[in-house]
């Protein structure tokens, strides 16, 4: 059987932590903040973490997530 290849894409996007969860970036931070209030764009500089089904999925996509480097 082939070896599991890791989904580049998601792996440039995501972050694994300590405990093992996947650590995002929040959207909507690049462009047309002017409407948006202080409080809102403050919110969006901070990383949150992936949870539920999503993370299950994801995790799949990188078969190495959790491993130890030798």
């Amino acid at each position: 059987m082939p070896k599991m290849k890791t989904k580049r894409s998601l792996a440039k996007r995501v972050k694994v932590t300590g405990k093992g969860k996947l650590k995002r970036h929040r959207s909507g931070h690049s462009h047309l903040l002017e409407c948006k209030s202080e409080r809102r764009k403050r919110g969006l500089r901070q990383s949150t973490t992936i949870d539920g089904q999503n993370e299950k999925r994801m995790k799949k996509m990188l078969p190495k997530v959790g491993q130890r480097k030798k």
